[in-house]
Formats: structure tokens, C-alpha cells, sequence
């Protein structure tokens, strides 16, 4: 009886503990994040904008079901998120989960509001078949909304998310200038950047007044790859910007090419003897590097013209970045012409070197013929890890704190190419990261910036030799089995030493 109300008791206990820890995990939600780059973890600007929410929002999901191991796992992480958004919110922030594949009016929504399924390939009854697959969210505060049309697994789902609750949660966007009037670039010639600053930005071309101030509605000016001469007067505006504690970022050509001649030389807008007075260098060469881009060069095959590509080290693939909110999480940008940058200014400013050549490159003075037919070897590259951007703080003009982002090319982020006449190009995604993430950094302080590039990183497994594989294989295979086996015979030799022992006392009695 005794033993019958024990059971009961200690039943009654663990349905307890279990009813407890379920009515507390509604309550304070938790998960243990064990990545490397802390995955799960939402970051410190998520919770302020989460905490600080003065308008409930609604969050409704079309997240389609059932399909594929990773669209599922997709959805899970998606959900997750959301609860843990909605705990942190204390309720301000709710949302549903809609599978618009349960039936077609849900479809017709999901479609209405701006998602639109992508075709996976599912496996039904020992075939694999098409099915549509929606994966987008809605998000609203009051009469405004934001969608987000596609949540790609492994994607950085806490930016959108967060990006489009802050983007409702603006009253007052700040403005973002973009100089003109030395030959820069226009809005339109800016595309995709320009599509990814105005979420957050007012952006706004800034032509200077010889008298006129610059206004002070402008938090930012961005001066993009000028190309003709830039007044003094101009130049002491943006001395006078600066000593107001406002910043500015610098994407500068300083050396031109000619593609269809195959000559580059250098190039002198005033910009360069500018920044060289507050110590920042942009030195008058052509950066090198092994790792590259490739050009296609017409060859003659008999009576048949061919393109073959052909290694370019004046465009360098940059790999190698510092550990700084501009480049964290930015994998390689494709710098056509650049330049590298030297700090010879004094402690006032503080010279944070942002992004490298590899460990192959090289830098050589203009004027630079273009030698496509060049075979280059490992000894036309003996320098290494040469700055090609980089941010500075301090006292750039003036007594006021401010600072600035200097890059060594000013065509990276620029949609259309030099010359009449030529369509726009589509830029590397981290072409344009490069460029809004520089801008966040200047003008925003919400730390927003550190989840653009925030996504799962690919880690494809090693490559192994047949004859580690065969030992991994067969190891993978047994030792299982001899686990178990040494545990039973471990247990087995337990077993016969408490038989032996009880025998020997029983014999002593």
C-alpha cells in the first residue's frame, strides 16, 4: 500500500512539474544558442526596438506546410523567432501562421498581399513532383504594413523582420545626402543601393551653394566616385558639415582608365589633397591582386573569333575584412581600379583599416598599360594585405567629433557603367552591403547594420583521402558495436563480483 501511494504521489509530482515548467515557458521564453556566429541569438538593437514599441504589431506569417525537411525546418526557426519577438514585445507584438496550401482562398491572400510561391520538388508516392511553396510575412502597425515576400532558408530573417518593424515604427527618417554637381552619379545610376537606403533613409541630392550652409536636415553626405573638379568653397562646406559632429563617406577614383584604349592614369578632383590635409592617403596607384576578376579576351581560332577568360588583377576580389560593423558578415566585393589607403595624420583621428588585398597583391603608379595577354606569375605580386578601405573618427575638421569611410574606388556601388549609352549592370549583393552598411555605420545608431549580413555560412565538409574515408567509414560502423559490447561485458563482470561476494559472505556465515 505504502508502495502504491508512493507511485501516485511521485506521478502527481511530475505531471505537476511539467504543467509548471509549460505555464512558465509561456511566460519567459529561452533558447541555448550554441553557433558559432550565435544564430539564434537575437542581438542587442532587436530587443531595444522590441522593448521600446509604442503601437502593437501584427505579424501575419503565409508559411506553406508539409513540403521539404528544410522548408519545415525553415518555418520552425521562423516560428521561434516570433515567440521569442512577442515575449520581449510584453505582447505588443502577436501574429498567426496561415499554410496557404490548406486551401485556395488562403492562397488568393497570400498572393493579394504580395507573396508569391516559388516550386520545390516534393517526393509523393515513390515520384518527385512540383508543389508551390510560400514562404513571406505581412507586418502591420496601424494602417501601415510591410512585406516581406520571401523568408529563403538560412537567410537573415532577423534583419527583415526587425528592418520592417522599424521602418513602421519611423516618424522622422533621416536624410542622407548625395553630392552632385562634380560629375557623381545620380540617383537612378545607384539602384540597388539606393532601393536599400530608402528604407531607412530619406536620401536626397545635394547640390552645394557657394554661400548657402549645408542644411541641417542632412545627417550624411555620400560622395560618390566625382569626376570633375570640386570648388574650395565647396570643400570648406564640408569642413564645415564635419566640425558639426555629421559625417561623411568617400568613394573615390584615384586614377582613371580607358577600357577601349588600354591606359590608365591619374586623376586629381580636389577630393584627394582634401582628405591628404586630415592625414588620409589615397595613394595615386593600381591595386593588384592574384585574386581577381576575369575579363573576356576575343582570340582567333583560324577563321573563328572565341572569348576566353582571362585573368584581370586590376579588379580584385576582396576577401579579407576587419572585425567592424561595415564589413561584418560581408563575404567578397569586386573593387575594378582601386586604390590603396595610408593613415599619416596624428591620435586625434583614429584609422580603423577595414578591408584587405590577399596575401598576393601588389600597387603600381600611373600611367598603367592594360596588357590583357600578360601571363602573370607568383613575382608580380610581393606585397600583401593592402588597405583598400577604411574608417575614420575624431577631430576630422574642427573641434566636432565626426567620422567618415574612405574607399579607394568610387565605381563599386554605380549601376551604369562609364559611357553614353551603356544599361545599367546588376552589382555583387556585397557591392552594395559595402556601401549601405557604410551608411548605417554614420547615420544610424540602432546597430541594425550588424544584422544586414547576418545568415547562415555554408561550411561544405573537407575533402578527405580514400584512405581516411575507408577508416572513418568502418570506425563509423563498429564502434557502436564494440561500445555495446564492452558496456555488456563491463556489466557482466560487475554482475559476477557482487555473485562472487554474496557467496563469500554467505560462506563466512
Amino acid at each position: 500500500m505504502n508502495m502504491k501511494n508512493k507511485l501516485s504521489t511521485s506521478i502527481f509530482l511530475v505531471v505537476a512539474i511539467v504543467i509548471v515548467i509549460n505555464f512558465i515557458s509561456r511566460e519567459f521564453f529561452v533558447r541555448l544558442d550554441f553557433t558559432e556566429d550565435k544564430q539564434y541569438t537575437l542581438s542587442r538593437a532587436t530587443k531595444d526596438l522590441l522593448k521600446n514599441l509604442t503601437e502593437p504589431v501584427t505579424v501575419k506569417v503565409y508559411f506553406s506546410e508539409g513540403l521539404t525537411p528544410e522548408i519545415n525546418k525553415n518555418r520552425t526557426d521562423f516560428k521561434e523567432m516570433l515567440i521569442e519577438y512577442s515575449t520581449l514585445s510584453k505582447g505588443m507584438l502577436v501574429y498567426e501562421f496561415i499554410n496557404p496550401n490548406a486551401k485556395p482562398e488562403q492562397e488568393n491572400e497570400a498572393m493579394q498581399e504580395g507573396i508569391s510561391p516559388v516550386l520545390v520538388n516534393v517526393r509523393e508516392k515513390d515520384k518527385e513532383v512540383q508543389q508551390k511553396a510560400y514562404m513571406g510575412a505581412v507586418i502591420s502597425m496601424g494602417n501601415r504594413k510591410e512585406v516581406i515576400p520571401f523568408i529563403p532558408p538560412g537567410g537573415a530573417m532577423e534583419y527583415e523582420m526587425s528592418k520592417a518593424i522599424k521602418k513602421l515604427s519611423l516618424v522622422n527618417k533621416p536624410t542622407v545626402g548625395l553630392l552632385q554637381g562634380h560629375g557623381e552619379p545620380s540617383v537612378q545610376d545607384i539602384q540597388q543601393a539606393y532601393r536599400e537606403l530608402t528604407i531607412l533613409y530619406n536620401v536626397e541630392p545635394l547640390t552645394l551653394n557657394d554661400t548657402a550652409p549645408i542644411p541641417d536636415r542632412f545627417k550624411t553626405i555620400a560622395i560618390i566616385r566625382p569626376t570633375d573638379s570640386i570648388p574650395q568653397k565647396h570643400l570648406a562646406q564640408l569642413d564645415s558639415f564635419l566640425a558639426k559632429g555629421k559625417n561623411i563617406m568617400v568613394c573615390i577614383n584615384r586614377v582613371d582608365f580607358e577600357m577601349n584604349m588600354g591606359y590608365g592614369t591619374e586623376k586629381n578632383t580636389g577630393l584627394e589633397s582634401w582628405l591628404q590635409k586630415k592625414g588620409i592617403v589615397v595613394n595615386n596607384n593600381f591595386v593588384l591582386d592574384a585574386n581577381a576578376a576575369s575579363v573576356q579576351v576575343p582570340q582567333q581560332m583560324g577563321p573563328i573569333q572565341i572569348y576566353a577568360n582571362v585573368l584581370f588583377p586590376y579588379a580584385p576580389i576582396i576577401k579579407k575584412f576587419a572585425q567592424h560593423p561595415v564589413v561584418k558578415g560581408i563575404e567578397a566585393v569586386i573593387l575594378q581600379f582601386v586604390s590603396s589607403i595610408d593613415y599619416a595624420g596624428d591620435s586625434t583621428i583614429t584609422f580603423t583599416p577595414l578591408a584587405f588585398t590577399s596575401e598576393r597583391s601588389s600597387s603600381v603608379p600611373p600611367p598603367v598599360y592594360f596588357n590583357l595577354e600578360r601571363r602573370w606569375t607568383a613575382a608580380d605580386f610581393p606585397q600583401k594585405n593592402l588597405v583598400v578601405a577604411a574608417a575614420f573618427q575624431g577631430k576630422l575638421a574642427g573641434q566636432g567629433i565626426s567620422k567618415m569611410i574612405v574607399i579607394g574606388d568610387g565605381d563599386f556601388c554605380i549601376n551604369t557603367p562609364p559611357g553614353q549609352g551603356q544599361p545599367p549592370r546588376q552589382l555583387h549583393p556585397d557591392n552594395v552591403n559595402l556601401l549601405v552598411n557604410g551608411i548605417d555605420w554614420l547615420s544610424d545608431d540602432t546597430g541594425l547594420i550588424e544584422l544586414r549580413t547576418k545568415s547562415v555560412t555554408a561550411r561544405p565538409l573537407k575533402d578527405l583521402e580514400e584512405g581516411t574515408k575507408t577508416l572513418l567509414k568502418y570506425l563509423n560502423f563498429l564502434l557502436p558495436i564494440l561500445l555495446v559490447v564492452g558496456y555488456g561485458l563491463f556489466r557482466m563482470q560487475q554482475r559476477n563480483n557482487i555473485r562472487v561476494k554474496r557467496m563469500e559472505e554467505n560462506y563466512g556465515k
